[in-house]
């Protein structure tokens, strides 16, 4: 056998090889199952969701059932994406100074969920949560960590997210809650994604009730409870609030003492008139003593 001989035999053993190596890797990736993840924008879902089942966007207004409403939406993400695999549902809100509410450190500690925090400014306007959205699904569509991604949300800044994530091949969907005038998602959004739905009012209507108006006692008829009694509710909400949070959030908190977060001080408002079962609007002294209750408490645990 000449040297022209030996050299095409070795190509042809080199290319015999290559192949089989393709065939080898193609074959595990057709045993790969698919993977889908779940991208929540809260701030579109409360606002979107509250409107079409209670007529308000005021969160305050309604109670959402976040763990029902994320397993719902898990179980349509499964019979949609059916030979996929779910990564995570991603739960993108608004907090001061990223600090969990009670309602956020609960949908936390749920299986299979992420939460991730982006800043409220004066006016309770998410700050930062486009750009953590654009984040992980630019991070998981480049790691080939997703295949497909499941995206409810509604804002145009959003647009450059789905971009990115299709930059690397995922597909995104756009998942949009029914709006009863009008739209509640941007047009360009829908120009760039890769499919649509939209949920209606029975979806959600398991999901989202409107709270009862709750009255208190006011007027000079009112049992006016005492500065002390005040205090002591201050300071029972102080020791819930510090073991739902943990004492990092607590660390977070001290600088700004005597000051309270806003949606720290009205969460204490809120649930001290419930215990006291009393209006403390327009009661500065009783509200003083009741945010000194809540930080003597604090203090004390440092």
């Amino acid at each position: 056998m000449n040297h022209a001989d030996h050299s095409a035999a070795d190509i042809s053993a080199q290319l015999e090889r290559a192949n089989g190596l393709l065939e080898r890797m193609l074959a595990e990736v057709a045993k790969t199952p698919s993977t889908h993840a779940i991208f929540v924008d809260a701030g579109y879902l409360y606002a979107a969701a509250g409107r079409l089942a209670t007529g308000t966007e005021d969160r305050r207004a309604f109670d959402l059932d976040a763990e029902g409403l994320i397993e719902a939406l898990i179980d349509k993400a499964r019979t949609i994406f059916a030979d996929s695999r779910l990564l995570r549902v991603y739960w993108y809100d608004g907090a001061r100074r990223r600090i969990h509410t009670t309602e956020q450190q609960s949908i936390a500690e749920l299986p299979d969920v992420k939460v991730r925090l982006g800043n409220l400014n004066a006016n309770n306007q998410q700050k930062g949560v486009d750009s953590l959205i654009r984040s992980d699904l630019e991070s998981l569509a480049r790691h080939r960590a997703i295949s497909d991604a499941a995206l409810i949300g509604g804002d145009e800044d959003l647009v450059s997210a789905v971009e990115a994530a299709q930059g690397y091949g995922a597909r995104v969907h756009l998942w949009g809650i029914e709006a009863p005038d009008g739209r509640n998602q941007a047009e360009p959004l829908l120009w760039e994604v890769d499919s649509q739905r939209t949920f209606d009012l029975d979806f959600f209507k398991p999901y989202v009730t409107r709270r009862a108006a709750t009255t208190y006692e006011t007027g000079p008829s009112a049992h006016r409870p005492s500065r002390e009694d005040v205090r002591f509710v201050g300071a029972q909400i102080a020791a819930k609030w510090l073991a739902a949070r943990g004492r990092e959030a607590l660390v977070g908190l001290l600088p700004g003492h005597p000051y309270l977060p806003g949606s720290v001080d009205q969460e204490l408002l809120v649930e001290a008139e419930r215990l006291l079962q009393y209006s403390l609007r327009g009661q500065s002294d009783l509200r003083r003593a009741l945010r000194d209750g809540f930080w003597d408490h604090l203090q004390t645990q440092y």
